[in-house]
């Protein structure tokens, strides 16, 4: 048996530390603990982490939303779960446009936090639960889009497209059977464990910022008031 994920928790309050830290290693974890955005770029610079839990109200001015907004402008895209006491849809799209792959607001259940790492590092380690793919079992291509399973590597036209954890998922969930139309409420479900009427725009958000970065490659297409399908791109 290996040794054990670490989990690095990004939190200024030592009760809430303790805790999750208790939950973490009972589920089997190793855990890091920082109390401030300066020392949570270090950490991850230093002592890659297999997951970041983030609280977005960080004292200082490395705020998490900030922390993440700089993870990923160094193209570092270890999966970012947000934790944090406002539960502001503003924050929320904000945190996930930056490229975070989940959100928890508190208060909140210590072990459902826990099933969302899980959940989380589940889809980042085993993308064959993805599905089937055109030229192997293991590589989804839709156009100009090509989904490496395998290597969880997202190319256009043979140019890497840098995805999080989420995003790569999402994108595989509709390429694997292009044409279907998945409701809104089904892919809430099925991707992020939520309420189909969850009423958020954790799909929308993610969408958009797969459009962004897939330009006119990408396959996305919406099927408005119902949801989103995958297809070849009309030229």
């Amino acid at each position: 048996m290996g040794p054990a994920r670490r989990i690095l928790v990004v939190e200024d309050e030592p009760a809430l530390v303790d805790l999750l830290t208790l939950y973490l290693e009972k589920a089997g974890y190793a855990v890091d603990a920082v109390t401030d955005g300066a020392s949570a770029l270090e950490s991850v610079t230093t002592n890659p982490p297999a997951l970041v839990l983030l609280d977005i109200g960080l004292p200082g001015d490395l705020d998490g939303i900030e922390v993440c907004r700089r993870l990923r402008a160094a193209d570092d895209w270890t999966p970012v779960v947000f934790v944090t006491a406002r539960d502001d849809e503003v924050d929320r799209v904000l945190g996930l446009e930056l490229g975070a792959d989940d959100y928890v607001t508190k208060p909140y259940s210590p072990r459902e936090l826990v099933a969302r790492v899980r959940s989380v590092l589940r889809r980042h380690d085993a993308p064959r639960g993805l599905g089937a793919g055109a030229a192997s079992g293991r590589v989804l291509t839709v156009g100009a889009v090509r989904l490496d399973l395998d290597a969880r590597r997202c190319t256009v036209d043979g140019a890497r497209i840098p995805l999080t954890t989420t995003e790569f998922d999402l994108l595989a969930h509709l390429m694997r059977s292009p044409g279907r139309v998945h409701p809104r409420g089904l892919l809430l479900t099925e991707l992020w464990g939520y309420p189909a009427d969850d009423g958020s725009r954790t799909v929308d958000v993610h969408v958009a910022q797969l459009r962004a970065k897939l330009g006119d490659a990408s396959p996305i297409r919406t099927v408005r008031g119902v949801g989103y399908a995958a297809e070849v791109p009309s030229s």
